[in-house]
């Protein structure tokens, strides 16, 4: 959940890493914090004498843990999708203390609110037709990106599927690189797409699935979205999309995330296979 690490002791840590990296790379952090799933990031905009008003979001883990495809994400999102509508990364600074790594980027701020605070979507949202066309030509974009990055392993679906949906796992035959979280809480009122930290390679059609899927408890929205990208979803590589996604947020609410969900992703489930 988007929430504070589960211990003052933890909040305290990452609170004054973040003062650290913010001084660090010359910013002065003026914001409320944000923190992210299960307090893993926290993010505060700043001021900086030559960017500006930016956002400036500190990544913590175990030293021993630190890297990997989480670690560098944004990095990499802001030299590959250019075309895309993202903030802008100015600046890096990493740092180890107390047995933990942290990784601090410092962004472009943009003035324009997140949908959600939070990946369910738990109200009706108007979005334009001009919100529409932006986000799907950047999702196209997105999936013509070339990578090895994994977002979604064919191995977890083989486990995932059968045991929490009850059907047999799909074999995966169209890849396509993904933004690999994208929901109303990572996407702007202007159509800028937030925290690129978990693109790869997923499903075709997992971006449009995703945002669909975590849209289910605001039925007039989640219909709009999947008449919007119906082009995706209603093929049957969208339609396998879904199957897995249902899946990921399942396996979630088994470990008591977003149990609201259940009823409705179990629909989305008997409607694609029958059951």
């Amino acid at each position: 959940m988007y929430s504070p690490p589960p211990n003052d002791v933890d909040a305290r840590r990452m609170t004054a890493a973040h003062a650290a990296a913010a001084a660090a790379l010359g910013a002065i952090a003026t914001g409320d914090p944000v923190w992210g799933w299960h307090g893993r990031t926290l993010g505060l905009r700043a001021d900086h004498p030559v960017h500006g008003a930016c956002w400036l979001r500190l990544l913590s883990a175990p030293a021993a843990k630190a890297g990997g495809k989480l670690w560098d994400g944004t990095e990499l999102a802001g030299r590959l999708f250019t075309g895309v509508h993202k903030p802008s990364l100015h600046a890096l600074h990493d740092a180890t203390a107390d047995g933990h790594a942290y990784r601090a980027e410092l962004t472009e701020f943009i003035e324009s609110p997140v949908l959600s605070p939070e990946p369910v979507l738990r109200g009706e949202l108007e979005l334009t037709d001009t919100w529409f066309k932006s986000i799907r030509t950047d999702l196209d974009t997105i999936a013509t990106v070339a990578t090895d990055r994994v977002g979604v392993r064919q191995q977890w679906i083989d486990r995932a599927v059968p045991t929490h949906t009850g059907v047999p796992a799909p074999r995966i035959t169209e890849w396509t690189c993904s933004h690999g979280d994208f929901h109303t809480s990572n996407i702007t009122t202007s159509g800028v797409i937030l925290d690129w930290e978990g693109f790869g390679l997923a499903p075709r059609g997992w971006d449009q699935a995703l945002m669909y899927a975590y849209s289910l408890l605001a039925p007039a929205t989640a219909a709009r979205i999947r008449a919007e990208f119906a082009h995706i979803l209603g093929t049957e590589a969208g339609r396998t999309a879904q199957l897995v996604v249902a899946a990921d947020l399942l396996q979630s609410a088994s470990r008591g995330d977003h149990p609201k969900l259940i009823a409705p992703l179990r629909a989305v489930v008997a409607s694609l296979t029958g059951q």
